[in-house]
């Protein structure tokens, strides 16, 4: 071979394996490039919540509803399960009695049973006393989650009067100054002016009445309540304060504080659940973009710390979880609230991660590890958790088992699935032959006690 071959020789050896060198090199990007994509992938579907599932679960409300509708006086309102299963009740002052008449009419609004309507108007009754208790912002709770969806249920005009006289004592409460509506302490206090969280939920008093024959000044109140409440409760991470006291002559923020989560600089579970509920329903009424941003950023905040099992502990801040216990109302409201916000989304990827959030909750809540179904609980939900600072903590709440049915049937309306029944639903026995237990001068401003 002569020196011009020889040096042709080498020039095209060097070509290929620069060539070959170039696909390897290829290749690693291609195979990193893949491996990337499956890390960066969404997560396959934590959970399946089917149709079969939705169904039999709002069929065992049923049956549990009916049972302690068939065991109680129409004067006693389940709050809470003891340690024997058995409901707790108070009277129809206390911040919780609308709930039970409320469960009543949600199993009326999906069955169209008149026997539901009966009982949901029957345990009501008692609860119109609070439509001018001007005390604390528990009228919202009290009137708008019985008389309000027996108003929008059937038209009927005492339901709607009843919702409109009190919006109008809700109204009271409120200071310009501030911006908000006073949650605790008496409407004259001057001492302190505080505001809690959960108040997000008694606005829809506010605005469906201002829609619906009320002052139009109560909706701006409501919205502004809301815009005060985003301001001033969260945290950079959207982590949320339950208690914000202000100077009601300068609206200044004097304090940020808890009442019932584990210290003043954590979060707590339900109180971010109410958030993620109640400022989705805000921009309902208002289409305000700030509402939906707060209510996105709290449902980002509440599915990021959910655990494995996503149900919640009471408190998202514990320095351990170790025997700490569960809220299943906390992931009942949230859920409820996740649903009707992935209505609301545009983004794609987001409208997904709240739908799937809302469905991997309820998937949870349905197993028997939270599901009352084969215990002698009276409950619908077990693990619930009240108020775990005063020793309130892992029973069934009815709270929790009004919120679970909300969600059920608005997860079923968002995913298609029907949810009519197709057996009477209102004939179950009782679940236990024992007796409710009674509380005794039950607090009346104590919302989230």
């Amino acid at each position: 071979m002569n020196g011009t071959a020889h040096a042709w020789g080498s020039q095209r050896d060097d070509r290929r394996r620069k060539w070959w060198a170039s696909v390897a090199a290829l290749a690693v990007v291609v195979v990193v490039s893949s491996l990337t994509q499956v890390v960066n992938a969404p997560s396959a579907r934590a959970a399946s919540l089917p149709a079969t599932t939705i169904q039999h679960d709002l069929a065992f409300a049923d049956s549990r509803l009916a049972a302690t509708a068939g065991r109680l006086a129409t004067t006693a309102y389940p709050v809470r399960t003891g340690t024997n299963g058995v409901w707790t009740t108070v009277g129809a002052k206390d911040w919780t009695s609308g709930f039970f008449p409320g469960a009543m009419w949600q199993e009326y609004a999906r069955t169209k049973d008149p026997l539901w309507k009966q009982r949901a108007e029957a345990w009501q009754a008692g609860v119109e006393v609070n439509k001018t208790d001007d005390s604390s912002h528990d009228v919202g709770f009290q009137i708008f989650d019985s008389f309000g969806k027996d108003a929008v249920l059937t038209g009927g005009a005492n339901a709607k009067a009843v919702v409109l006289t009190a919006a109008r004592t809700l109204s009271t409460r409120y200071n310009p100054t501030v911006g908000a509506v006073r949650s605790w302490d008496a409407r004259t206090d001057t001492t302190k002016y505080r505001v809690i969280i959960d108040n997000m939920m008694n606005l829809e008093l506010l605005f469906w009445a201002s829609q619906n024959g009320g002052d139009p000044a109560w909706a701006t109140m409501a919205a502004t309540h809301a815009k005060t409440t985003a301001r001033d409760f969260f945290r950079p991470d959207g982590g949320s304060w339950h208690v914000v006291n202000y100077d009601q002559k300068t609206g200044k923020v004097l304090s940020k504080t808890t009442a019932q989560g584990y210290s003043n600089s954590s979060t707590w579970s339900r109180g971010e659940a109410w958030a993620v509920h109640g400022f989705t329903m805000s921009y309902r009424f208002t289409h305000d973009a700030t509402f939906l941003t707060t209510a996105q950023n709290s449902a980002d905040y509440f599915l990021s710390h959910l655990p494995a099992d996503k149900v919640p502990y009471w408190d998202f801040s514990l320095p351990s979880t170790a025997g700490q216990p569960r809220d299943t109302s906390a992931a009942a409201i949230a859920a409820s609230g996740l649903v009707e916000l992935s209505s609301f989304t545009t983004d794609a990827t987001r409208k997904a991660r709240y739908l799937d959030g809302a469905r991997d909750i309820l998937a949870a809540l349905s197993s028997p590890a939270y599901l009352a179904e084969n215990t002698t609980n009276q409950a619908v939900l077990l693990h619930g958790t009240q108020n775990k600072p005063a020793g309130s903590y892992d029973t069934g709440i009815m709270f929790g088992d009004y919120y679970f049915i909300e969600a059920l049937q608005r997860y079923a309306a968002a995913t298609g699935v029907s949810t009519a029944p197709t057996t009477p639903t209102t004939t179950a026995p009782p679940t236990t032959t024992a007796k409710s237990t009674t509380t005794t001068a039950p607090p009346t401003t104590t919302a989230g006690l």
